[in-house]
Formats: structure tokens, C-alpha cells, sequence
């Protein structure tokens, strides 16, 4: 890329930051709604187990319910159709 088309594309990306902020309408959040009535804030530990460990408990639920209602009993990797080095997995009871 040259020196001009540089510059153009420079001008341009600025001229569209500039525009888009100006363009931009405040937060007005110092202007409440009708029916805003924000309550109390949550403290650190409120936070952690609403946003981590109680999206990391509903996964481990979800993930144990599968494992436990799984019904296949099947559990050895399958080899692929047509590959030339199939090994086939035997299991002995002695």
C-alpha cells in the first residue's frame, strides 16, 4: 500500500471515529425513568455465585445428568469407515 492510499484510509477511519462519537447520544443516567426503582447492590460474593459458580453448578448438573441417564452401553472409539489401519479392540473376561 503507498504512502497516499495510507493516508486515506487513515483520514477515513478518523473522520468515522469523530463522526460516530459526535453522533452519539448521552446515557442521560442521571435522569431516572418512570418505574426505574434500582434496589441495593449485590456485594462480591452475591456476584461471584450469581455469574460463577452458579453457571459452573448448572453445567456440572447438566453434565452429570447426561452421564448418569446415558443408556449406551457402548463406550469403545469406533474406527473410521475406510481407513486402511483399523485395530479392532478385543476385551477378554479371564
Amino acid at each position: 500500500m503507498d504512502k497516499k492510499n495510507a493516508l486515506r484510509a487513515g483520514a477515513l477511519a478518523a473522520g468515522t471515529t469523530l463522526m460516530m462519537l459526535l453522533m452519539s447520544s448521552p446515557a442521560l443516567a442521571l435522569t431516572r425513568d418512570d418505574g426505574d426503582g434500582p434496589g441495593s447492590g449485590l456485594s462480591v460474593v452475591e456476584t461471584l455465585g450469581l455469574f460463577v459458580a452458579a453457571p459452573i453448578g448448572l453445567f456440572a448438573l447438566i453434565t452429570g445428568l447426561v452421564m448418569v441417564l446415558d443408556k449406551s452401553s457402548d463406550r469403545q472409539p469406533k474406527a473410521k469407515a475406510g481407513s486402511k489401519g483399523q485395530v479392532e479392540v478385543k476385551t477378554s473376561a479371564s
